[in-house]
């Protein structure tokens, strides 16, 4: 029953990327790429902040006693952030969202198969690789009907 409710949660994650996306490529188009993506860091860090406040156990470590390079994960959302609210506004919220699935999907296929980022191994297999394949074939279909649709008034 775990498992249904973590996917669960996580598709409901994904959706709210979406949202997101669509929201601040808006946004970015209005005023402007990074002012947009700084109004989503500060308003993720005043929330996370309360979170950690109000929810977040102690724990015997901390931020500096953890090996430096588990803090480069901090900077990762920087560029998808940036990223999305450029691309959103030239390519549209699917074509963007399931690129970056694509993208998602495919590095992480790696990290599991090669055990990167101290992860456990899971070796690739055919129904991953097809996975894959049916992700990329999505995004060309998503893409490619995106592109023969003619753009309505906004």
């Amino acid at each position: 029953m775990m498992l249904i409710l973590m996917i669960v949660l996580a598709i409901i994650g994904g959706a709210a990327l979406s949202v997101q996306a669509a929201l601040n490529g808006r946004l970015g188009g209005n005023v402007g790429v990074f002012k947009s993506a700084f109004l989503t860091f500060s308003v993720g860090a005043v929330v996370t902040a309360l979170l950690i406040f109000f929810f977040e156990p102690n724990h015997t470590v901390t931020l500096m006693d953890v090996p430096k390079w588990q803090l480069l994960g901090a900077l990762c959302g920087v560029p998808y952030i940036v990223i999305m609210v450029v691309a959103v506004q030239r390519i549209g919220t699917a074509v963007a969202t399931v690129a970056v699935i694509f993208g998602q999907l495919s590095m992480s296929v790696l990290i599991d198969n090669f055990g990167w980022l101290g992860n456990e191994a899971i070796s690739l297999s055919g129904s991953r690789i097809g996975a894959l394949v049916c992700l990329a074939i999505a995004l060309y279909f998503i893409y490619a009907s995106s592109k023969s649709e003619p753009k309505e008034a906004q």
